[in-house]
């Protein structure tokens, strides 16, 4: 399927390891640890700062991990680590929006004096949906990336995109 030479068992463990970190923070951490928060009640509400917390932390380090891994020591590593970072830069942007709009809700409540309920539907519709949904499509994605690391191959985008390579078109 690729054309890029066989990766070493190596090669495969450190390909694999972006893509392990991002799902981990993406299922550990944007599900278990928000629905264990959420759970708790609105007592422990002010816990749920960590979520985001965590995740730039786990987006930082993959963004910095990335930029560090030389393409000169395997294309196949460095190519793995640049998917990863994708789709990190994507997610990040989502928590952006995630922060500015719990941002505009806490100062319109306080500054505006919005209702409640209102500042609730907005940070719920403009700012926890549109990352929920986020996270369930890059599991997919990522899940994706790691079966293609796993098996010592690329998709056929990142051959493209990051390498170069035009893959043959499939007849079917």
């Amino acid at each position: 399927m690729s054309l890029v030479p066989e990766p070493t068992e190596q090669e495969t463990i450190a390909a694999k390891r972006p893509h392990d970190i991002f799902l981990s923070n993406l299922i550990g951490n944007h599900i278990l640890v928000f629905t264990a928060i959420a759970t708790f009640g609105p007592s422990y509400i002010q816990y749920m700062v960590l979520v985001p917390l965590f995740s730039f932390a786990a987006l930082a380090y993959t963004y910095y991990r990335s930029g560090q891994v030389k393409r000169e020591d395997s294309e196949f590593v460095w190519a793995h680590w640049q998917v990863a970072r994708r789709w990190s830069k994507f997610f990040f942007v989502m928590l952006l929006l995630l922060v500015t709009v719990s941002t505009l809700g806490w100062l319109g409540k306080t500054y505006l004096g919005m209702m409640k309920e209102a500042v609730y539907a907005m940070i719920g519709g403009l700012g926890i949906l549109p990352t929920l949904v986020s996270v369930l499509v890059l599991i997919v994605i990522e899940s994706d990336s790691l079966h293609h690391a796993r098996v010592g191959t690329l998709p056929k985008w990142a051959l493209r995109r990051f390498l170069g390579i035009e893959t043959e078109p499939t007849q079917d």
